[in-house]
């Protein structure tokens, strides 16, 4: 079955005050109908450029995809005219956005704000586009939609103006729907809402989602693969039973060793020492050689390449040397 996002070898960078620097370095992703791909890793490993990649919102200039391809239902994205892109946003495929009072408008209703995105994918009436707008706040959950429409993004909560995004991101009904940290600065009790909300929405459009967090408890609620990115590769990839029960770069391993085990008499929280090294720092290695008790002389010149060694794929020559 071909994918109905595939993106191979995606290389993107950016001219900094460094010179260029290279944010993705030949990323491949694949996501299937109906399935969802959740993307992990810490900030600042390349999550949100692929995802802003492959919404053709790269900032140009300073950033540029180098090379790769992004196919959407066998449509080629990188090559696409802005004008394509436009037509494509929202209607084959939506993004939910990490931030929502910044990514809505603060002086048009949220009503208005959906509504627009369905006159312009759907050529309706503002009259049909309105009706159509309240009944995706009451689809999402949003309680007395009709009078929620004419608020403004600051008289709703944090969850509520979530779900407005998402109500705007499905309004078209698009066949891959990305969404970057859906859930951040919500409390637990809205995130589980969330989720609950997104697995509705792909049950009933049949929609394919890529899920982007840091929160390996958000991958095993809601992931049907994983893949795991460390300054701007994937370095591991598989199921998300697979990564969850076996991960086999120490990263990752590092990544479920730090989720609060509770109940289990070991109170004291994990970490994972240091931090994901500047871009224009990266040697000749593997990214994450500095910070892995793994690590060798070869990890330290030679880039580890993703391959299976192991239970599946993992760029890790610790683990192709099975010294773990």
């Amino acid at each position: 079955m071909s994918a109905l996002l595939d993106i191979k070898d995606l290389r993107v960078t950016f001219n900094t005050r460094y010179g260029e620097v290279t944010a993705l370095d030949s990323v491949s992703l694949h996501v299937n109908e109906g399935e969802t791909l959740g993307v992990v890793g810490e900030s600042g490993c390349g999550k949100s450029i692929t995802a802003l990649a492959t919404m053709g919102l790269i900032p140009s200039p300073p950033g540029r995809i180098a090379g790769g391809s992004i196919a959407l239902n066998g449509e080629e994205l990188t090559s696409a005219s802005e004008a394509r892109l436009r037509a494509l946003r929202g209607a084959e495929i939506a993004m939910i956005f990490q931030e929502p009072m910044t990514s809505l408008n603060p002086v048009f209703t949220v009503g208005a704000q959906i509504a627009e995105a369905i006159m312009l994918h759907q050529k309706v009436s503002r009259d049909t586009a309105m009706k159509d707008a309240v009944a995706l706040l009451d689809r999402v959950g949003i309680p007395s939609p009709a009078e929620r429409a004419r608020d403004y993004p600051h008289q709703l909560s944090g969850g509520m103006r979530q779900r407005v995004m998402i109500a705007m991101a499905v309004s078209c009904r698009p066949k891959v729907l990305i969404a970057d940290e859906p859930t951040t600065a919500l409390d637990v009790t809205v995130q589980a809402q969330i989720f609950d909300l997104l697995n509705e929405i792909q049950r009933e459009f049949g929609a394919a989602i890529i899920l982007i967090t840091h929160d390996m408890g958000a991958i095993s609620e809601m992931a049907d693969r994983v893949a795991v990115m460390y300054a701007g590769r994937v370095i591991e990839e598989a199921s998300a039973d697979s990564v969850l029960d076996t991960p086999q770069h120490p990263y990752a391993r590092g990544l479920i060793d730090c989720i609060p085990a509770l109940g289990k008499g070991d109170t004291a929280l994990k970490e994972i020492p240091g931090v994901v090294p500047p871009l224009h720092l990266l040697g000749a290695g593997c990214a994450f050689a500095a910070r892995c008790a793994h690590a060798n002389a070869r990890c330290l010149s030679e880039k580890p390449l993703l391959a299976n060694h192991g239970h599946h794929p993992s760029a890790c020559h610790a683990v192709e040397e099975a010294r773990i």
